[in-house]
C-alpha cells in the first residue's frame, strides 16, 4: 500500500511539473525576463533557481530555471521542492496570532504562556510575546549555539537562553534572534497540545493546498521534484552540500516548499487573511504584521534615493521600494537561500527559491521582476551585485600570515581529549583516532589539524569519511590551568561581547567502589584546621569549616577533583596494605598542602 502511494504520488507531482512546463501566457509586464533571469545562471554560478509571481488571487508567471540537480541535470521547476529557510518565520508568528485571535493580546507577558523561558537577568518578567515576534529582547543571535551545537530537543535549546547574556536593554535593539521564534512555536504547542508542525500543516498548508509542502529534510529528500542544496567554491565551483536538519529549531526556519506553493500563502496575505472566501489569519493580525512594530536600522536612501526604510513587523521586514511599500523576508540554510515579499497596495507577490547557499539571487530576481510589474525605469540589479569580495580575499592573506609556523602542541594529542561544555551553546567531545584529533561538534564531525601551539584548525569530514585539507578553518585554542592540565577550549563565535566562548573541559568520571570509597572517609588535621571526608549516595565529599561541603569528582589512582573549583583537587595515601588513607593533600593553585588523618 504505502509503495502504491508512493507510486502515485509520483506521477501526480510529475504530471503537475509537465503542466507548468508548457508555453503559457506571460503578463506583457514580465514580456523579456526570462533572458535577464536565465542569465543570473551563469553570472552568479548558480545551479538553479525558481520563482513564482502573483497578482492579487492569481499566479500570472511561474518557471525554473537551471537544475534542481546539477550532477544529474534534473531540471528546476515551479514545483521543485526548496528549503525555504526563515522565510517560515511568518508562518510561525502568523499561527500565534490566529490562535490568540480576538481572546489574548501579543502584549501578554510571555511567563504567562511560556513559563519555561528564563533570561540571564530574569527580564522574562518583562517581555511580551510581541517582544519575541520583533526581536526586541534585547538579546542578540547566538546562532552557533543551535546551529553548530544543534539539537532535537527544544526544550533543551530553550534551556540555554538563560545561560545568554543580553547586550542591551528591552525594547531598545533590535537584534535578530532564533531563539524567540523557536518560543513562539513552543507557546503554541503548549496552547494546542499538538506539535508545531502539526499546528502548521492543520492551520496554514491544508487550507491553503500545500500539500507538499513539509518540514523533514528527509520527506523532502523523497519527494519526486525536490533540490539538492549547493555552494559556490573560491574557483566558481558549483560543490554540492548536504542537507541540514533544523528539527529542535524548526519554529525559526524548517519548511520546505515549492514556489508554486508559497505562492498560495502569498495569496493569502495579498488577501488581508482570507483564501478561497474562509479566514485564515485575523484580519487585525495581518494589519500588524505588516506594519513597523521595531526600527531595524536608520534606513536612509543610500545609492538609490527611492529605496529606504529598514523595520521589522511580525515576521517580516518593512521598507520602502521605489515608491511602494514592501513586506519581505529572506531564508538562507545549508545550501539553500529564499525571498518571499509582497507588495499589499499593489497586489503583488514575489517568492524566489534556489539552490545556492547564501545566494544574492533571491535579491537580485525579486528587484527585476518588481521593476518590470511595477513599470518603474529599470536598474541593472545583475551588474550592481556581480563584483568580486576583494576584502574576504585581503583576510584570507592576512590569516595565512598569522600562522606561527615550527611550534608544537604542549601536551600530548590524550591530554585534550574530554567532553567540553559551555551551558549557553552544549558541549563537544574530542578523542583520539588513528592518532590524529577528532571532535563531534553538534551533528559534525571534524578533524582538529594542528596550527601552531595549543591551537587547531578544525576541518571538516565529509560522508566518504576523508578530511577536508585545504587551509583555512575555524580555530580552537586549548588552555591549561595552573596544575598543567588542558582545562578548557576556546572558539570564537558570536558571543555578543565579541570574545571567543569558554567550553570548561568536564573532569572525566572514574568509577570507585564503595568499599574503596570508605577507605578515604576521615577527619584530616592541616595548619590546625579539620577537614571531614564523607560519603553520600556514591559521591565523596570534602567538608572544609566555614566554607562549603565541596561535591569531587573521581579521577582514579587516590585522585579526586573538586568540582566546583577549577584547579582544585585532593589526593589520598594509603601505606603498604592498609585499609585506611593515612595522609590527604589538597592540590590548589597557591600551593600543596600536607592533611594527617586524625580518626573517623
Amino acid at each position: 500500500m504505502q509503495i502504491r502511494r508512493l507510486l502515485v504520488l509520483s506521477v501526480l507531482l510529475t504530471g503537475a511539473s509537465l503542466a507548468w512546463a508548457q508555453p503559457t501566457p506571460i503578463h506583457h509586464r514580465l514580456e523579456g525576463i526570462d533572458s535577464l533571469l536565465e542569465k543570473l545562471l551563469d553570472d552568479y554560478h548558480v545551479a538553479g533557481f525558481s520563482v513564482a509571481v502573483v497578482h492579487k488571487d492569481s499566479v500570472v508567471y511561474a518557471k525554473g530555471f537551471g537544475h534542481r540537480d546539477y550532477e544529474k541535470k534534473l531540471p528546476a521547476t515551479p514545483n521543485t521542492l526548496y528549503a525555504i529557510g526563515s522565510s517560515s518565520k511568518a508562518f510561525t508568528a502568523a499561527l500565534v496570532g490566529k490562535l490568540f485571535g480576538d481572546s489574548l493580546s501579543l502584549d501578554d507577558k510571555v511567563t504567562k504562556h511560556l513559563p519555561q523561558l528564563h533570561f540571564k537577568d530574569g527580564r522574562e518578567a518583562d517581555v511580551t510575546v510581541r517582544d519575541l515576534m520583533t526581536h526586541r529582547t534585547g538579546l542578540s543571535r547566538y546562532d552557533f549555539s543551535w546551529y553548530v551545537f544543534n539539537s532535537d530537543s527544544r526544550d533543551s535549546l530553550l534551556q540555554r537562553v538563560v545561560y545568554m547574556e543580553p547586550n542591551a536593554d528591552l525594547r531598545a535593539k533590535w537584534q535578530y534572534n532564533n531563539f524567540m521564534y523557536l518560543a513562539q512555536g513552543m507557546i503554541a504547542e503548549r496552547m494546542t497540545g499538538k506539535t508545531w508542525e502539526e499546528n502548521i500543516k492543520d492551520r496554514f498548508f491544508a487550507p491553503l493546498g500545500m500539500v507538499r509542502s513539509n518540514f523533514d529534510v528527509n520527506d523532502m529528500a523523497a519527494d519526486a521534484d525536490v533540490s539538492m542544496g549547493y555552494t559556490v567554491t573560491e574557483e566558481d565551483a558549483i560543490e554540492k552540500l548536504p542537507y541540514f536538519e533544523i528539527r529542535g529549531m524548526g519554529p525559526a526556519g524548517s519548511i520546505n516548499s515549492s514556489v508554486l506553493e508559497m505562492a498560495n500563502w502569498l495569496k493569502l496575505w495579498i488577501g488581508g487573511g482570507e483564501y478561497g472566501g474562509k479566514r485564515l489569519i485575523p484580519s487585525d493580525f495581518v494589519k500588524e504584521a505588516a506594519s513597523s512594530q521595531m526600527v531595524i536600522a536608520g534606513g536612509l536612501p543610500t545609492k538609490y534615493k527611492d529605496i529606504y526604510l529598514a523595520n521589522y513587523g511580525l515576521g517580516w521586514m518593512i521598507s520602502s521600494y521605489r515608491g511602494h511599500y514592501q513586506v519581505e523576508h529572506g531564508g538562507n540554510i545549508d545550501g539553500f537561500s529564499a525571498s518571499t515579499s509582497f507588495f499589499p497596495a499593489d497586489g503583488l507577490g514575489i517568492v524566489v527559491l534556489t539552490n545556492q547557499n547564501g545566494s544574492a539571487v533571491p535579491t537580485v530576481v525579486r528587484n527585476l521582476i518588481a521593476d518590470r510589474w511595477l513599470e518603474l525605469p529599470a536598474i541593472d540589479w545583475n551588474t550592481r551585485s556581480v563584483k568580486p569580495d576583494t576584502a574576504m580575499a585581503d583576510t584570507a592573506k592576512q590569516e595565512d600570515l598569522a600562522r606561527i609556523k615550527g611550534t608544537r602542541p604542549t601536551h600530548g594529542l590524550p591530554d585534550y581529549t574530554g567532553t567540553y561544555e559551555n551551558a549557553a551553546y552544549g558541549t563537544f567531545l574530542v578523542n583520539v583516532v588513528d592518532d590524529t584529533l577528532k571532535a563531534a561538534v553538534g551533528k559534525d564531525r571534524v578533524w582538529l589539524s594542528h596550527y601552531h601551539y595549543d591551537v587547531f584548525e578544525m576541518k571538516d569530514i565529509g560522508e566518504d569519511g576523508e578530511a577536508d585539507t585545504a587551509g583555512g578553518g575555524a580555530k580552537i585554542n586549548f588552555r591549561t590551568g595552573l596544575d598543567g592540565k588542558v582545562e578548557s577550549a576556546v572558539i570564537p563565535m558570536d558571543d555578543p561581547s565579541g570574545n571567543p566562548v569558554e567550553f570548561k573541559r568536564q573532569p572525566t568520571v572514574t568509577e570507585v567502589s564503595q568499599v574503596q570509597l570508605q577507605a578515604y572517609v576521615g577527619k584530616y588535621v592541616v595548619s590546625g584546621m579539620t577537614i571531614s571526608i564523607t560519603v553520600k549516595n556514591g559521591v565523596l565529599f570534602m567538608d572544609v569549616p566555614g566554607q562549603t561541603n565541596y561535591e569531587t569528582v573521581a579521577q582514579g589512582n587516590h585522585n579526586f577533583k573538586l568540582k566546583a573549583l577549577n584547579g582544585f583537587s585532593i589526593r589520598f595515601e594509603i601505606n603498604g596494605g592498609a585499609t585506611q588513607a593515612s595522609t590527604m593533600y589538597a592540590i590548589q593553585p597557591n600551593g600543596t598542602f600536607k592533611a594527617t588523618r586524625v580518626g573517623e
